[in-house]
């Protein structure tokens, strides 16, 4: 299936008391909007992710020092990655969403162990510092989704289900 990408040039932050899985949704929308003006006869796809672990919003680390804090904190814990998808029909105007919640349980992580992994990995740019389809899945213990694919980013299961809603069936 034929398709483009582009960077929808959003602002991530959250807003002040915003829960995660409202800010990846708003996110998600915004960003598929944003993309919208250039696409006038397409379905544009939007996503967001938000991770948090008792009250802790874990945001991209963009540093060392961060993702090593951020593995600290999940040591041991379970976290929760929100991940929004939205499908904007730019002819019609219809935008679909869904937020695709999952719960990840994290291994008991030492100092060493989590110096080794981000020098390997260099997970800077993704929310949580762990990047389940590389070497962060040796960090993981357990996940709990409907969708699998959401926590890498782009739930596909859902992405499928709002395009066939769309009228577009990826199967033809």
């Amino acid at each position: 299936m034929p398709f483009e990408c582009a960077d929808p040039q959003v602002d991530e932050a959250a807003r002040a008391s915003e829960l995660p899985a409202a800010t990846a949704a708003r996110l998600a929308e915004s960003k598929a909007r944003a993309v919208a003006i250039r696409y006038p006869d397409a379905l544009v796809i939007g996503s967001d992710q938000v991770a948090s672990c008792d009250g802790a919003v874990l945001d991209k680390p963009g540093s060392h020092e961060n993702a090593a804090r951020q593995l600290a904190l999940v040591s041991g814990r379970t976290a929760q990655f929100d991940t929004a998808v939205a499908v904007l029909d730019t002819k019609s105007g219809a935008l679909r969403s869904r937020v695709v919640p999952c719960r990840v349980t994290f291994r008991k992580l030492d100092a060493e162990r989590i110096e080794r992994y981000l020098r390997l990995e260099k997970p800077y740019d993704c929310a949580g510092s762990a990047k389940a389809e590389g070497l962060g899945i040796a960090l993981i213990e357990r996940i709990d989704t409907e969708d699998p694919t959401s926590l890498i980013g782009l739930p596909l299961i859902a992405l499928a289900g709002l395009l066939r809603e769309s009228g577009l069936d990826v199967l033809g």
